[in-house]
């Protein structure tokens, strides 16, 4: 590749354009395979894999079958780095090819959920837990989606240039960091006045951040965590540090992962037993 590009009058696909993701991704929707999806036992079938985007729902299943609602679900693992998203079954479920995608069989008929923020509220509208206090309604919502808004940067943006791309290109690798960093910047400055996302108020809110940024500054996004001086973001640290304690937290930010020490499926409370 050249660092000296000119775009054409209409751009056309080159499958060799290089990159960890070339031979998956395409610029158009639909099934490339023929595949159904299993479907379990429980209320909620929920197809994933444990990224940041897929650890947001298991992290928010578990919170609420820790607090005693009926949230009992099958984790599927959809294996992205081989084309699961692109099955038959699954692009049903999600027509974006994405995970995580969920179908909730609690009712007459089932409902079909795409889009990681989607698929939180419905879950904490459908039980009525952790959406913060009706009057800081407002105030969740702005940060559920300040995150769905900002984590492109880190995962299409940053990540993709610092991690994935076929070489090391300054200006973009210069330009996602400043973002990734100035975002931190708003999480660490808005904590040192809260101790959650909502004041008091531990939300969905909390569970959509956490996987992005609170692994980020853990340092486990990208191997970037020098990089990214993530140690200099105390506030967000001591924020990360205290979800990182939650059983909950622990128990779903393993769920749909193929290393060891994690779950590749999850369909029982006893699946953990050993694990965390």
């Amino acid at each position: 590749m050249s660092e000296q590009y000119t775009p054409p009058k209409v751009w056309t696909w080159d499958k060799e354009n290089g990159g960890a993701w070339a031979s998956l991704n395409r610029p158009i929707a639909g099934a490339t395979h023929d595949k159904e999806l299993p479907v379990g036992e429980h209320p909620f079938q929920l197809y994933s894999q444990g990224t940041p985007n897929g650890v947001k729902v298991t992290i928010l299943l578990e919170e609420l079958l820790a607090a005693g609602h009926d949230a009992e679900y099958d984790a599927w693992l959809i294996r992205i780095g081989k084309g699961d998203q692109f099955g038959s079954g699954f692009v049903e479920v999600n027509p974006n090819s994405k995970i995580p995608a969920l179908v909730d069989r609690s009712g007459a008929e089932p409902i079909r959920v795409f889009e990681s923020g989607a698929i939180l509220m419905h879950l904490a509208e459908k039980f009525g837990a952790f959406l913060g206090a009706p009057e800081k309604r407002a105030e969740m919502l702005s940060w559920l989606f300040w995150q769905m808004g900002s984590a492109p940067y880190l995962g299409g943006g940053f990540g993709h240039f610092y991690a994935y791309a076929p070489y090391p290109m300054e200006y973009p690798i210069n330009r996602f960091a400043m973002e990734v960093k100035r975002q931190l910047d708003v999480l660490d400055r808005h904590l040192a006045e809260n101790r959650y996302m909502v004041g008091e108020d531990y939300t969905i809110a909390d569970m959509a951040i956490w996987p992005w940024y609170g692994r980020t500054v853990h340092g486990a996004s990208y191997d970037a965590g020098e990089f990214l001086d993530v140690k200099s973001y105390s506030n967000v640290l001591r924020w990360a540090d205290e979800l990182m304690e939650r059983p909950a937290v622990q128990r779903g930010r393993i769920v749909n992962k193929t290393e060891e020490g994690a779950l590749e499926e999850r369909h029982a409370a006893s699946d953990f037993d050993g694990l965390v």
